[in-house]
């Protein structure tokens, strides 16, 4: 599913317009991602749980010439599916 294809889902399903659908969608990406920046977890109890982990710095290859070349570290993020999720989506 893309985006636009949940913005039309949830305009229908909720009785808005794709405009107000398109907000809210980009309401929710933009405060996850806000919190994500601060360091904090986003959880959705049943969904899963949004947060950030420290990768350490590395040493990789470029796959076209074989060279070694250093890749930094960086805090990534993570999505941990909750149970009901895991649940629904093994049936």
């Amino acid at each position: 599913m893309t985006k636009e294809q949940l913005v039309t889902k949830i305009a229908k399903d909720c009785n808005l317009s794709k405009r107000q659908a398109n907000d809210a969608v980009k309401t929710f990406i933009g405060s996850v991602t806000t919190a994500l920046k601060k360091g904090q977890k986003v959880s959705f109890v049943g969904f899963g749980t949004f947060s950030t982990t420290k990768r350490k710095a590395r040493t990789g290859r470029n796959p076209q010439t074989g060279e070694a070349l250093k890749i930094p570290a960086a805090r990534v993020p993570k999505f941990k599916a909750g149970k009901s999720l895991r649940d629904a989506v093994k049936r």
